[in-house]
C-alpha cells in the first residue's frame, strides 16, 4: 500500500515503468489516486470524478499489461480538462449551459491518449468555458492552490495542474489561448507545454478563440511533458529532445517594459536560471522585442472578438445562464468592429515577425511565465510602483505573445518566491519543441541541484 501511496507522486515515465514491470497494477493505483481524490476535494480539482469507469478502464489495462500489450500510457491515470470531448463521460466547458452534455465521440486529443492505453481519470475544473484565468468556476466550485488554499492555482486549466501537483494523476490535458496551461502550471508548481499552434488537433474540443487555441500537457516533470507531447502529435519531439545537447545553445533573456512589472522574486528566480545555464556553457544575451508591449490590445481585441462569435447565439438567448464575469467578456467582446479586429491582425502580423527577427540569433527565450506567484482568491488588482494592474492580465501578459504567435512555450518550476512556486518560460522557434524541451530539461535539473 505505502509503495503505491509514493507512486501517486512520482513521474508519469517511472510510473508507466512500474506498470510495464507489473510493480503495481492499473487498478491499485487508480484506487490510491481515487482516495487522494476524495481526501483533496476542498481544492476543487474535479468536475466530474473518475468513478467506476476508470476501475472498469483499469481492470481492462491490467489484462492487457499481463498478455504483454504495449502502448506508450498503457494503465497510466490522465486527468482531462472538462474542455475535451469525452465518449460517454459528462463534458461541461465549466458551464451551466453544457451541464448535461454527454458526447458520444472523443475529442481527438483524447482519442490519442486512449490509442496509447492511458485511462481517462475524471474531468478537471476549468474556468467557465475556459474564459479566465482564475479558476473561480460559479458552478463547479472555486478552485483552489494545493500549496495554499487561499490563493488561486491560475487557470483556465487550473483543475489539471491541482491535479498534478496534489498527486490526483499522473499527467493531464489542458488547453492554453493566453496562458491556460502555462499560467496554472506556474502559480501550482509544475510543467505546463503549449506547443506549437495545430501541433495537437483541436477536433471535439470546445473553442475559446479559434486562431489562439492550443492543447498540451501538464504534468510532473519536463520528461513527462515530452511523453505526453509526443502521444499528443505523432511526432517525437520529446524522444528528440533527450538526445538534444544543449551546450553551446543561444539563450535570449527577455528584457524590454514588457518585464518591468515583474516581482523582484520572480525576476531573481528567472535571472538565477539564465545565470545557472550560462554556468553548464550555454551562451547567454539578453534580447528585447518592443512590440511584445502590443500583446495586451491585441490579444484582448483577437480573443473578445472570436470568443463573442463562438458564443453569439447562447449569449443573446440565455445571457443569465452564464457566470458574471464570462457574459461581460462576451458582451463586450460583441461590441469589438472588424476594422479593430482586421488592425489587431496586422499587429500580431508585426509582432510575429519581430519575434521571428529576434530568433535569428537565438535558440530560445527565456522569460518569466507569470510577473507574480498565486495571487489571493478573489483579488482583483497588482499594484506596482508605476500603479494598479488588473490581476487576469498581469497574468497572461508575458504567455499571452505565444498564443498570438503560436510559438512552443514552456512553463518550468525554477525556486519560489515566500514559499510559492515560480515558473520560468522557455520559448523556442515554430516546431522546434525538442529543443524548448532540452533546455526546460536542463532548468529542471539546475533546480533540482
Amino acid at each position: 500500500m505505502r509503495a503505491v501511496e509514493a507512486l501517486t507522486s512520482a513521474p508519469l515515465v517511472e510510473i508507466a515503468r512500474s506498470l510495464r514491470r507489473r510493480k503495481v497494477s492499473p487498478l491499485e493505483l487508480v484506487d490510491a489516486y481515487s482516495r487522494r481524490i476524495e481526501q483533496a476535494s476542498g481544492l476543487h480539482a474535479f468536475i466530474t470524478l473518475p468513478g467506476e469507469r476508470a476501475r472498469q478502464e483499469a481492470r481492462r489495462a491490467g489484462r492487457r499489461l499481463s498478455q504483454g500489450d504495449s502502448g506508450a500510457l498503457l494503465g497510466v491515470p490522465i486527468a482531462i480538462k472538462d474542455l475535451f470531448a469525452t465518449r460517454g463521460v459528462r463534458t461541461t466547458a465549466g458551464s451551466q449551459i453544457l451541464k448535461d452534455w454527454v458526447p458520444s465521440r472523443d475529442a481527438a486529443a483524447v482519442a490519442r491518449l486512449r490509442a496509447a492505453g492511458a485511462i481517462l481519470f475524471g474531468k478537471t475544473n476549468l474556468h467557465e468555458f475556459a474564459y479566465g484565468v482564475s479558476n473561480a468556476n460559479p458552478w463547479w466550485g472555486v478552485a483552489r492552490n494545493p500549496h495554499d488554499p487561499t490563493r488561486s492555482p491560475g487557470g483556465s486549466s487550473g483543475g489539471s495542474a491541482i491535479a498534478v501537483v496534489a498527486g490526483l494523476c499522473a499527467g493531464a490535458l489542458g488547453s492554453d489561448t493566453g496562458g491556460s496551461i502555462r499560467v496554472p502550471a506556474s502559480l501550482c508548481g509544475c510543467v505546463g507545454l503549449k506547443p506549437t499552434f495545430g501541433t495537437i488537433p483541436l477536433e471535439g474540443t470546445f473553442p475559446l478563440g479559434w486562431s489562439l487555441d492550443h492543447a498540451g500537457p501538464l504534468a510532473r516533470t519536463v520528461g513527462d511533458a515530452g511523453l505526453l507531447l509526443d502521444v499528443l502529435t505523432g511526432m517525437d519531439a520529446g524522444r528528440r529532445a533527450r538526445r538534444t545537447s544543449t551546450r553551446g545553445l543561444r539563450v535570449g533573456v527577455l528584457r524590454g517594459p514588457v518585464v518591468q512589472k515583474v516581482h523582484p522574486r520572480v525576476s531573481h528566480q528567472v535571472d538565477a536560471a539564465a545565470a545557472a545555464l550560462r554556468r553548464r556553457g550555454l551562451r547567454v544575451r539578453e534580447v528585447s522585442v518592443p512590440e511584445m508591449e502590443w500583446t495586451v490590445a491585441t490579444q484582448l481585441v483577437t480573443l473578445r472578438a472570436e470568443a463573442s462569435a463562438v458564443h453569439s447565439r447562447w449569449i443573446r438567448t440565455r445571457p443569465r445562464a452564464y457566470g458574471a464575469d464570462v457574459r461581460i467578456r462576451l458582451q463586450l467582446g460583441a461590441l469589438v468592429a472588424g476594422a479593430d479586429y482586421v488592425l489587431a491582425q496586422r499587429l500580431r502580423g508585426r509582432l510575429r515577425a519581430a519575434i521571428a527577427d529576434v530568433f535569428r540569433d537565438i535558440d530560445v527565450l527565456l522569460l518569466p511565465t507569470t510577473p507574480i506567484t498565486a495571487p489571493v482568491v478573489g483579488d482583483r488588482t497588482v499594484r506596482w510602483r508605476s500603479g494598479e494592474e488588473p490581476v487576469d492580465g498581469a497574468l497572461v501578459r508575458l504567455t499571452a505573445p505565444f498564443n498570438l504567435t503560436g510559438l512552443p512555450a514552456l512553463s518550468v518550476p525554477f525556486g519560489r518566491a515566500a514559499g510559492l512556486p515560480v515558473g520560468v518560460q522557455v520559448v523556442g522557434q515554430w516546431m522546434d519543441e525538442a529543443r524548448v524541451l532540452a533546455v526546460g530539461r536542463l532548468i529542471e535539473e539546475l533546480a533540482e541541484s
